[in-house]
């Protein structure tokens, strides 16, 4: 999974300062904090590295985009030099080596890798373009960093690992968009297959990144489905029928540990009981309007004895948390899904509901939940849930952002193992001991109005 990301000069971001990422991570403030901005940059990295222009250091968006930055100017801060520091850690270790004569000489092995790269204007109004990226598998770093005597003009090896291999640098051209090595560079290193390996465990990692965002579509009366199985929920969870359907399709079944009481179930029939153990509805399905029609309806039930009904004639909150649920049974395991406001139209106790349901996600799918939230009743569920041994506060990251002169700033809350924050932060979900107290106050002066 994810362990770590760090951003600089990042929309409203000077420096995040190395932001661990946990199973669960979670970043909490109030409106404009910069929350959003650190869940979208991974997927501004993914739809980078998804983007057919090899040119492009970064791919800001547009129609059909996930998220759109518009231009390095909205996208770095005071157009400054911008930098992306990310890492993650492997299920199995990566080798690096090469060709020594007739050996293979090992570099590093490690399950700890690491991508960082700085990008920058080319002078005031010139094109963005990258200083250095760097790659690191363990202590070990790989990567290209600009001549500083020829702007255009790349050299092999940060901390000089390539150099040695022939022992004089060799002169590049530019990167292969943020990250890439030019070809060039395989040329003239023919030894250095590790460079593919390197791209490819980046590529891999965002290739895992599944984004929702925080307007989810309007719920159909009918859907068409041609037999496809879409990538994610989409952008608007607008793909989540078609998900639905693809898993019954390939016969995707969810496992649960057997350990912790054995189970197993479809992708239908795990979110039907995410949807009946929040509350929400009893019963849930997609059926076929007519045989080999190809057209489809959801339709719930809210009790054993009410009748089915079409999702668009009920609450609004089922259909909007259904993406959100559909996308964490979905995935691939070890999936790093990213989520903004899950909880959004969800009434009180659905919100707290909602935290097992991620819990749950992360134990059984072995996926990575990155969210920002504005729900106080979802992180008292977390709380709630370490105080009482069922999850543990390592595998829990909690953020509070905010904005202190112009610059946004993240401070991780102190969780300790009976699910306390010790720093909790001042007008964390507002004043709601102030509102009582004036509510109180307000009472008494019209008391003391009426006449006896």
């Amino acid at each position: 999974m994810l362990t770590r990301l760090r951003l600089r000069n990042f929309r409203s971001w000077t420096d995040t300062g190395d932001l661990a990422l946990k199973p669960i991570t979670a970043f909490f403030g109030a409106n404009s904090s910069g929350k959003t901005s650190l869940l979208q940059s991974l997927v501004l990295l993914k739809q980078t590295a998804e983007a057919s222009d090899r040119r492009l250091v970064f791919h800001y968006g547009g129609n059909g985009s996930a998220v759109d930055f518009g231009d390095y100017a909205t996208l770095a801060k005071a157009n400054h030099p911008l930098a992306i520091s990310l890492e993650w850690k492997t299920q199995d270790p990566m080798e690096v080596w090469y060709w020594q004569g007739n050996d293979a000489k090992v570099v590093a092995t490690a399950r700890d890798l690491g991508f960082e790269v700085l990008v920058e204007p080319r002078g005031p109004g010139g094109p963005v373009a990258v200083t250095e990226f760097a790659y690191r598998v363990g202590g070990a770093r790989f990567g290209l960093r600009r001549d500083k005597r020829k702007y255009d003009v790349f050299v092999a090896g940060v901390e000089n690992f390539l150099t040695q291999m022939r022992g004089r640098p060799y002169l590049l051209s530019a990167p292969v968009k943020c990250y890439g090595f030019p070809a060039e560079a395989r040329a003239r290193y023919t030894n250095a297959d590790f460079m593919n390996d390197l791209e490819r465990g980046l590529e891999d990692r965002l290739d895992l990144v599944r984004y929702l965002g925080p307007l989810r579509a309007r719920p159909d009366r009918r859907y068409i489905w041609s037999g496809t199985a879409p990538d994610d929920m989409g952008v608007s969870g607008e793909n989540v029928v078609a998900a639905l359907l693809a898993s019954r399709a390939w016969g995707r079944v969810i496992r649960h540990d057997p350990r912790k009481g054995a189970w197993r179930r479809t992708v239908e029939q795990q979110v039907a009981a995410c949807l009946q153990e929040m509350g929400l509805i009893h019963e849930f399905k997609v059926v076929e309007l007519g045989k080999d029609t190809g057209v489809f309806a959801v339709q719930v039930r809210q009790s054993t004895k009410s009748p089915w009904t079409p999702l668009p004639d009920v609450g609004f909150g089922v259909s909007q948390i259904l993406p959100v649920l559909v996308l964490c049974y979905y995935v691939p395991e070890g999936a790093t899904v990213v989520l903004e406001q899950p909880e959004l139209h969800l009434h009180p106790s659905a919100q707290a509901a909602l935290g097992d349901v991620l819990l749950q996600a992360t134990r059984v799918r072995g996926i990575q939940i990155l969210l920002e939230s504005h729900s106080e009743h979802l992180l008292l569920r977390l709380q709630r849930r370490i105080a009482e041994e069922k999850a543990s506060a390592n595998d829990i990251a909690l953020y509070f952002c905010r904005i202190h002169d112009g610059d946004s700033i993240a401070a991780r809350l102190a969780l300790d193992e009976y699910g306390t924050i010790a720093n909790w932060p001042e007008q964390f979900f507002g004043d709601s001991f102030g509102e009582v107290a004036e509510r109180t106050l307000a009472i008494q002066k019209r008391r003391r109005a009426v006449p006896e």
